[in-house]
């Protein structure tokens, strides 16, 4: 208790702040789920012929897995709040739709009889008699529909929406570090505790006042999202991207740092925004305009191909000229260090089976439980490579996130997990590297990327960046990466003590 009472001290501001973001989207998908459903739901009770295929289709929707919405989204609103709250607007839109017409067709048509019989239009009736007896259970569905909206905003942080997902991912990032992952989770939970049990007194008060109670509700929901405390920060001039763990940020950090040192530009960060495919997707569309990437992810990932040589300046080469041609991408000199794949073993366990390389897994492919990223587990410079070059055929594999492998081998729960070079945790956890004779993995050295048009845009941004090519050894990449992991130490307060103690900034 008293570890999480500390985390939680040293990040309240951060914790206030993301807290507020998470109320933010989650209003204002309710807001707009709202203002979609409940006039679609009425129409629905005047033509039923149409109304099963659309309810039917918000349930399709709501059955389309999170992940998979936001990655269709990003083509098209790039990154941040936009596409979250399309997307939770999509998730919110079948509570209210289906009490929405529920409640309407419940109403008792000995009622509606009774008010065609004294005169009233259709319009009158629906306001005066059917609205009002429906409410509470219209309500209802608002109620069920914010709480899921705000169970799932927390996953609206991996592409760079904020919210307490931020603070859910590094820790999940961070080896499963339980005190940051509760310091997300519980506030999430109460946030939807506490909004639950305001509705509930708007539901209970509309038995009462009927329609007044939602006017009143939505009044709320629309002052809380306009205050001041939302208004978004000066337009950036330059968003600099990242993907998820401690390296990214340190070196998007760096660029800010090196940038803002330079020239009077205002710079935004938005670290841990993901996989690789949605970081790229981002600065494809502009959501972004410069992120750090590997030479070799550049040729494998991006260009599908296959390096064309294990020398690192001819990766590059092949890296600089392959983006270019194929997606008007400008790579920039690369860093010096390594961070390659490496399937890691403990120590003890390599030596008791003489395991050296990663040939030598053949041996025991019945025995050994992997634990492998998605990603890696799908590429061909990982556990497909592995299958064809090596002939292995690993018989169980465990699928994770990559702050939770480390932890799995830690607690033993596998014994092999792909990792990487210049990653903190290989000397924490006292691992060692297989050796790849077949040389599946290709360089990975990090460069800023961007895309022409940037840097026409900004042309200065190439000398500046360019500074750090050549620098950052591997074992300065794993003394950084070790500052952020296990002492907690700010990304940006190690990039900048690396820049300053480098000469690069005063």
């Amino acid at each position: 208790m008293s570890e999480f009472i500390a985390v939680f001290q040293q990040r309240q501001d951060v914790l206030l702040e993301t807290i507020w973001e998470h109320l933010q989207i989650s209003l204002v998908s309710l807001i707009i789920a709202m203002m979609i459903a409940i006039p679609l739901g009425l129409v629905l009770t005047r033509y039923q012929r149409i109304s099963e295929p659309i309810i039917g289709l918000t349930a399709i929707l709501q059955t389309i897995p999170s992940l998979a919405v936001l990655a269709f989204l990003i083509p098209f609103f790039g990154i941040g709040t936009t596409p979250a709250i399309v997307a939770l607007t999509i998730y919110g839109l079948l509570p209210i739709l289906r009490n929405t017409y529920t409640g309407i067709k419940e109403v008792d048509p000995a009622l509606k009889e009774a008010a065609t019989g004294m005169g009233m239009s259709s319009l009158k009736r629906l306001t005066k008699i059917e609205l009002p007896i429906a409410m509470p259970v219209i309500m209802a569905g608002i109620r069920t529909s914010m709480v899921l909206i705000v169970g799932t905003t927390t996953i609206a942080a991996l592409i760079g929406a904020g919210g307490l997902g931020e603070i859910i991912l590094l820790g999940l990032d961070r080896g499963a570090d339980i005190h940051l992952i509760l310091l997300g989770a519980i506030p999430a939970a109460l946030l939807a505790i506490i909004l639950d049990f305001i509705l509930r007194r708007f539901e209970k008060l509309s038995k009462r006042d009927g329609f007044k109670s939602f006017i009143a509700m939505f009044i709320v929901a629309i002052l809380i999202v306009t205050s001041p405390w939302f208004i978004p920060n000066k337009e950036p001039d330059l968003v600099i991207g990242g993907k998820l763990g401690s390296e990214p940020a340190i070196l998007i950090n760096m660029y800010k740092l090196l940038i803002e040192e330079e020239t009077d530009y205002n710079v935004e960060l938005e670290p841990g925004l993901g996989k690789t495919a949605f970081v790229f997707s981002a600065l494809q569309e502009g959501s972004i305009d410069i992120f750090p990437e590997f030479t070799g992810t550049a040729i494998v990932t991006h260009l599908e191909e296959e390096a064309a040589s294990n020398d690192a300046e001819k990766v590059y080469e092949q890296a600089k000229k392959g983006m270019l041609e194929k997606y008007d991408m400008i790579f920039l000199e690369p860093m010096i260090f390594n961070n390659t794949y490496t399937v890691a073993i403990i120590e003890d366990l390599a030596e008791q089976h003489d395991l050296q390389t990663i040939a030598d897994l053949r041996k025991m492919e019945d025995e050994l439980t992997a634990g492998f990223t998605l990603e890696f587990k799908d590429r061909e410079d990982g556990y497909v490579g592995m299958q064809e070059l090596y002939n292995l055929d690993l018989k169980n594999i465990k699928t994770m996130e990559p702050g939770i492998r480390q932890q799995a081998i830690e607690n033993n729960e596998v014994d092999i997990i792909d990792a990487y070079a210049t990653d903190s945790y290989m000397v924490e956890l006292n691992l060692i590297a297989l050796e790849d004779p077949e040389d599946l993995f290709p360089p990975y050295q990090g460069a800023p990327l961007l895309r022409e048009e940037t840097l026409d845009d900004y042309p200065e941004l190439e000398n500046i960046l360019n500074q750090l090519g050549g620098m950052v050894t591997d074992e300065e990449m794993r003394s950084m990466n070790y500052e952020v992991d296990y002492n907690d130490l700010d990304p940006e307060e190690v990039a900048r003590q690396f820049l300053e103690e480098n000469g690069l900034i005063n």
